[in-house]
């Protein structure tokens, strides 16, 4: 679930986009969709003139938009006739019948295009269609690794340990490695990505726990956390940290890698006008311990309410969303890394996707976090992991407590 801290002014009041000869439009659309999904206004013109439709946009922040979502469902009436669609959102609003099914809506061959598709399925219904493509390789500062004699970026979880211990050892970074460990959803995505680079998943077919024993992935995942915090690797202060101050770190060249870094956010940091670093990022496959770089897909797409008074022009909005001159204009200007993967090929085949083979190398071996669909208990869940992940860090309780203490939220939210 991504904050664009580059954006954050826009988030401070929603706003109406005013198109002109918006009047002589055939239809009216109102859209609404967070500071990282709002269309430039030279978009906005350009779908206003091509479909005949005038754009009503409203930007929300992200809980904001949730907020706004269930409460208007619940009293039976529509937030927007297309709204933001969060993967974690899936399981909840699917239950509920809030959506509709967009597969007799979309050309099938844009969605097979979309590897990210699966994610937003819900009893085998297309709830919503990707527009940010949010997966997650390994970040680093090269120049940082060069300094510390460092050949190449870590290829597993050891490596990347003995790598940071080498920059640290070589006062190139206090606290090379940067990941969240505030009670936020960023520390959570960030333990369930480790939990993949140790080579398990948290919950089998039957959303049992896996996680519990020393010897499985998650608990691993959670003590290599908790160790590189207390061997100095990782900030005391990240105890306070979200995923976006992590990013922030970053483009200052205080951390050396971002180890759940956002895939679209290199273009922000090769950015010289955003970042410091910018001749110095580099991106690599995720650390494993079995072979396979596994990563971890956490897109965001846009979805039609049920109660939407203009669907048709929902429909159409999406699937012009969909063309690849308008998702690289959003790569561009927004940082949304594009869903369809023929477009994320034809921006590294014209130089523009900065390492983009490691991108598309990494984009094919995308996971959802539930193979079998995202639950509707899945945002109680979550938000307990990180508070509990959060009290581990501060040295409130050990690792066994904390992954019993996730197990049992699991159960609670699972019970209600």
């Amino acid at each position: 679930m991504k904050r664009r801290l580059f954006l954050a002014a826009a988030m401070a009041l929603p706003f109406a986009l005013s198109l002109p000869g918006a009047a002589l439009a055939a239809d009216k659309l109102s859209v609404l969709l967070p500071p990282w999904g709002t269309l430039p206004k030279d978009m906005t013109d350009k779908f206003a003139t091509e479909q005949g439709i005038a754009l009503d946009a409203e930007t929300l922040g992200w809980d904001d938009i949730l907020t706004k979502i269930v409460t208007s469902s619940v009293a039976g009436t529509a937030p927007a006739d297309a709204t933001e669609l969060d993967w974690s959102w899936i399981g909840r609003f699917g239950a509920a019948n809030w959506y509709i099914p967009l597969e007799d809506k979309i050309d099938p061959a844009i969605i097979a295009d979309i590897p990210t598709s699966a994610i937003f399925r819900y009893d085998g219904h297309l709830l919503g269609v990707t527009y940010s493509n949010d997966f997650r390789v390994l970040i680093y500062n090269k120049a940082h690794l060069a300094k510390a004699n460092v050949a190449a970026a870590p290829k597993t979880p050891d490596e990347l340990i003995a790598d940071a211990k080498a920059v640290k050892a070589a006062k190139i970074a206090e606290y090379p490695i940067g990941l969240p460990l505030s009670a936020t959803e960023g520390t959570s995505t960030a333990w369930y990505l480790l939990t993949k680079v140790f080579g398990g998943d948290l919950f089998d077919k039957d959303f049992k726990p896996q996680f519990t024993s020393p010897n499985s992935a998650g608990y691993k995942a959670l003590n290599f956390e908790i160790a590189a915090l207390k061997d100095g690797l990782i900030d005391p202060a990240a105890t306070g940290l979200k995923d976006v101050d992590i990013q922030e770190l970053f483009k200052a060249g205080k951390i050396t890698f971002d180890v759940a870094g956002w895939a679209g956010n290199m273009a922000l940091y090769a950015d010289a006008s955003k970042s410091q670093v910018a001749n110095d990022v580099a991106a690599a496959l995720m650390p494993t311990t079995t072979g396979k770089a596994r990563t971890l897909g956490l897109p965001e797409a846009v979805g039609i309410p049920v109660k939407a008074s203009n669907p048709k022009a929902a429909a159409a909005f999406i699937a012009w969303l969909t063309k690849p001159e308008n998702e690289i204009v959003l790569y561009d200007q927004l940082g949304d890394m594009p869903a369809r993967l023929s477009v994320l090929k034809q921006l590294n085949d014209s130089g523009k996707l900065k390492d983009g083979n490691v991108l598309l190398a990494q984009a094919v071996l995308v996971e959802p976090l539930f193979a079998q669909g995202t639950p509707g208990w899945y945002p109680v869940f979550s938000t307990a992991v990180a508070s509990i992940i959060n009290q581990a860090a501060k040295g409130q309780i050990s690792v066994d407590k904390a992954v019993a203490n996730i197990a049992k939220a699991a159960a609670d939210a699972q019970a209600n």
